[in-house]
């Protein structure tokens, strides 16, 4: 490789082009150099040139740390040497003036990478360069310094291994004072330059040297002590830190009128100094005992009080709600009773202070205030759901209470409630009494606020079951709310029908049912509002998803909910929401079944459209795939124009060479299972789609049991076929992933090999010879799991019953790779055989292995003949499990008035799908349920006499006890 600066500059610069002409030769020129000694050296040349483009430094920056995660370990192929490595760690701490911000952000990532590989022992001088640099009087020197240390400390403090975390403390308590009279200076020149009324550059300058030191001191507080409440320094920066937090409170009141970048880095910087105290009562909750008591004070005041509600902005609420559910929750904190409270003396102190700040009154205002103040719905939200319904909708549920205002106001309540039941319980009563009366559309106070108290009851639904007559109050008030067609009732509308669906599972009779899918209904028509409309769709799922569901009660509602839902589902835009309503119709078809079938056609017609527009969202997709499973089932069949749907979307939701199979692969291996299992016959797309399986099979273990299902399927679709066109292949992969598989994998697996060899017993046998070695070698080391060996005694038994000649074959080399006698290894799996027989639990796996010993009475082998005697007492035992009592009728054949469904112990009887009868049509010629086992028995042991002759038959009959003689000429003349 030219490594020259001058060539290296020139392909970064083509790198940084937006000409893909020119674009893609670069990136591969920068591929093939990354194992090219020196190269990286370079790339440090061109990012500390500070003359040169900004695009070709930022393009050297991402290759150079590219290049330390792929190459720098010691052990990684293609490493980069020592030498080129000292050179860059000297390099990267060199120069800390980074004029592009961008820049020293990436160059700071990247000087943590190395440092979280080589600091100590190749880097001992990063620390003490960075802790120079932060001295300096240069104000962007020390910036850099600051932000440089910041990723190292983050990165350095994620190892988690003993040795590695025992570094990092000693470290953090030889600089940790320093850190934090640091951050002190800081958090002290930001606030008085606020009281200053200084520029904005100033203060965004101080402003953000204090949060990156705010976020150097948390990792080392969190991540450097092993008990941090026994080092003076870090419980006396705690202790501060609520203090230090309401100054800066009080100064991001003052500049709010100010830049709007400094207010969100000052908002930033109160979320940080909120995040110490949620991170210690995560990980070090003993050291947080000290804390409980001013951390809830400090939550009550800015929450629950008119005075300190004026300082809150969203991002800071959610953290104080998240303090307090956390502190609620702590598991350190709690136990049943205080007399039979742990030994741990600080577990029985945070218990007190808990019921010392939680008494009856604060729990009241606490609850008044979440209802009255938190739960009342914004001009904001209101004025988005005017302008956004779906986004409103969507909102509003929330992902996560950590990071959504209403998600997290939701959840502290519900805390709350669980926690002081009986205390809480009387004042959500109280507030419900007083939202009996109707109230007048005109009243929009009164709207919200009844909104809010619906919205609570909603939430404590299942710890209010004593105390509300939900049927009482849905028939006199509720019904009667959902009449009033006002716009500014929208928000009743809406909160009732919500509120119906928390009831449901809790508390609704069975006869108010049918009024309850008429609402829904009513709600779901096209000329109600799109919210209201997607919380009727909400509250039907939870109707039908319910334990009490009748389906008989829905049907005059079912034809009605399925169009309106059609509609909602064509009439909204976003992606969220559609996924939302395909879920509800999937649950519908699931739960109705073949009562909705006349009624698909126009589902059917329209997923084919969403699919191509849904190209981009890959989560939605998958519930279009959940969706067509349900249709398949229902349909009862595939039409030949679905198949020209179906089968390219399991293609590329199985291949895994596409970016989709991350999303797509476990709802399209449902689908391609179901679509089998509907199929009359086998079609050139399925075998072509088969081609997928092999890669698949070694793909996850976790799809393992789906792959072996439709491969299942698969087979009995078209035995012949699918043995000469994916058979060899498919025993090779599985032969190759057995070992790789725990217990219920390999039984699962098994099964696929018998099935092969029960479906077409000669061509089987010989398809699934790839992996018959190993299950030999399996059955010859004897060491197995009961059921994964009687799986492998079952396959030698199917082997035996079909082929004698493959047999030998996979014994004898078996011998041969054990470097022994075939009678040696023969005779140890007929050891083990004898003895293992007697762990077999299931009837039909015991009378195939009895069937497989007596078919191998008449093969001339003598090491059979020196164990007749175990031989004849594991098929006497057989033939005594399996013979009905009173009668000697053999119970696993199949006889008159008989069913194969009887004998299928994967079904219930019920024959749904064509799959189901091609296993029906398998056990009608399994032997095990077509051969009278002491009727082959007997005609064996007449052709052995015939084979040995009358007086070596006799000797046999010696090596038999007198019982087993005795009980076996019930069955058979001897």
């Amino acid at each position: 490789m030219d490594s020259t600066y001058a060539v290296v500059l020139d392909v970064l610069r083509q790198a940084s082009s937006q000409d893909p002409s020119v674009l893609k030769p670069a990136e591969t020129k920068l591929r093939e150099w990354e194992t090219q000694p020196g190269f990286y050296a370079v790339l440090l040349n061109v990012l500390s040139d500070f003359t040169m483009d900004v695009n070709v430094r930022f393009m050297a920056v991402l290759c150079l740390k590219n290049g330390v995660d792929r190459y720098w370990r010691k052990n990684a192929p293609n490493a980069i040497s020592e030498q080129e490595k000292s050179t860059i760690r000297q390099g990267l701490l060199c120069n800390f003036e980074e004029p592009v911000n961008q820049i020293a952000v990436q160059r700071a990532v990247l000087i943590s990478k190395v440092a979280r590989l080589d600091w100590p022992r190749e880097w001992p001088n990063v620390f003490p360069v960075l802790l120079q640099g932060i001295e300096s009087p240069n104000g962007m020197v020390q910036h850099r310094s600051l932000l440089t240390l910041h990723h190292v400390v983050k990165a350095v403090s994620s190892k988690r291994l003993a040795g590695d975390k025992r570094l990092f403390q000693e470290f953090t308590a030889s600089i940790y004072p320093f850190i934090l009279n640091l951050w002190n200076g800081f958090n002290e020149t930001f606030v008085q330059n606020v009281v200053n009324n200084a520029a904005d550059d100033v203060l965004l300058s101080s402003l953000e040297k204090a949060l990156l030191t705010l976020r150097v001191v948390r990792k080392l507080t969190v991540f450097g002590f092993h008990k941090p409440h026994e080092n003076r320094d870090c419980m006396s920066f705690l202790k501060i830190l609520l203090e230090k937090t309401k100054i800066i409170l009080q100064c991001h009141k003052q500049i709010k009128q100010k830049d709007q970048n400094l207010v969100e880095q000052c908002e930033k910087y109160i979320i940080h100094m909120t995040k110490m105290p949620l991170s210690i009562l995560d990980i070090h909750p003993f050291s947080f005992v000290d804390l409980i008591e001013p951390t809830l004070e400090f939550t009550f005041y800015y929450l629950f009080t008119d005075e300190g509600i004026g300082f809150l902005f969203e991002r800071f609420i959610i953290q104080c709600f998240s303090l307090i559910k956390n502190i609620l929750l702590c598991a350190e904190y709690k136990a049943a009773k205080v007399q039979e409270m742990t030994r741990n003396q600080e577990t029985l102190r945070a218990h007190h202070l808990k019921v010392a700040f939680f008494t009856p009154e604060r729990l009241a205002d606490m609850c008044r205030k979440l209802v009255g103040h938190y739960f009342i719905l914004t001009q904001d939200e209101l004025a988005m759901w005017e302008a956004d319904p779906e986004t409103f909708s969507n909102d509003e549920t929330g992902d996560s209470w950590k990071y959504s205002l209403r998600p997290s106001i939701d959840t502290v309540f519900v805390t709350i409630f669980h926690e002081y039941r009986k205390t809480v319980t009387p004042v959500i009563l109280d507030l419900l009494s007083t939202a009996n009366a109707l109230v007048s559309p005109d009243d929009i106070n009164g709207i919200l606020k009844k909104d809010a108290i619906y919205n609570a009851v909603g939430l404590c639904a299942f710890d209010l079951y004593e105390e509300v007559d939900f049927d009482q109050w849905f028939t006199t008030t509720l019904l009667q709310e959902l009449k009033i067609k006002d716009n500014n009732y929208r928000v009743i509308r809406r909160r009732v029908i919500i509120l119906m669906g928390k009831w449901t599972s809790v508390k609704l009779s069975n006869d108010l049912r049918p009024l309850l899918y008429g609402c829904i209904n009513n709600l779901l028509s096209p000329d109600e509002d799109i919210a209201i409309r997607l919380a009727a769709a909400s509250t039907l799922k939870h109707a039908i998803d319910d334990f009490d569901f009748d389906s008989e009660q829905f049907k005059s509602f079912m034809l009605s909910a399925f169009n309106l839902l059609f509609s909602l589902l064509r009439e909204v835009n976003e992606c969220e929401t559609k996924m939302q309503v395909l879920n509800v119709m999937t649950l519908l078809l699931e739960r109705m079944g073949s009562i909705i079938q006349p009624h698909s056609d126009p589902l059917l017609q329209y997923l084919p459209f969403l699919w191509q527009e849904s190209e981009e969202h890959n989560m939605l997709r998958c519930a279009i795939v959940s969706t067509m499973v349900q249709l398949v089932k229902v349909l009862g069949g595939i039409k030949p124009e679905l198949n020209q749907f179906l089968l390219p979307v399991i293609q590329l939701g199985t291949d895994t060479t596409q970016h989709a199979i991350v999303y797509l692969l476990e709802d399209c291996l449902d689908l391609w299972l179901t679509t089998l299992e509907y199929s009359k016959s086998m079609t050139n797309e399925y075998v072509q789609l088969f081609n997928n399986m092999p890669t698949l099979l070694e793909y996850s273990t976790e799809i393992l049991r789906q792959c072996l299902c439709i491969c299942l399927v698969h087979l009995l679709l078209a035995p012949d076929l699918v043995m000469r066109t994916h058979g060899n292949q498919l025993m090779r992969t599985c032969a190759g992933i057995m070992n790789d598989l725990n217990n219920e994998g390999v039984v699962i697996l098994m099964r696929v090999v018998e099935t092969f060899i029960r479906a077409v017993p000669a061509l089987g046998t010989e398809t699934v010879v790839p992996i018959l070695p190993k299950i030999f070698q399996k059955v010859y080391q004897g060491e197995e799991y009961p059921m994964v060996m009687t799986m492998y005694l079952c396959i030698l038994s199917r082997v035996v019953l079909s082929s004698h000649e493959i047999f030998i074959r996979t014994m004898n080399a078996l011998a041969q790779s054990r470097n022994e006698t075939e009678q040696a290894t023969f005779g140890r799996i007929m050891n083990v055989w004898l003895d293992k027989m007697r762990n077999v639990s299931q009837l039909d796996h015991r009378k195939l292995l009895g069937l497989a010993l007596t078919n191998l009475l008449t093969t001339q082998s003598q090491v059979v003949l020196e164990r007749f005697g175990l031989v004849m007492l594991n098929i006497l035992e057989t033939l005594n499990d399996i013979t009905a009592d009173g009668c000697l009728v053999d119970s696993l054949v199949i006889s008159e008035g008989r069913s194969p469904s009887d004998f299928d112990e994967d079904g219930d009887g019920y024959y749904e799908t064509d799959h189901d009868q091609r296993k029906k049509a398998l056990i009608v010629s399994d032997p095990i349920h077509t051969i009278a086992l002491k009727d082959y028995l007997q005609s064996q042991l007449v052709e052995l006499k015939r084979q040995v002759g009358e007086q070596q038959y006799q000797q046999l009959w010696q090596l038999v006890d007198a019982d087993t003689i005795s009980q076996l000429k019930d069955y058979v003349a001897l």
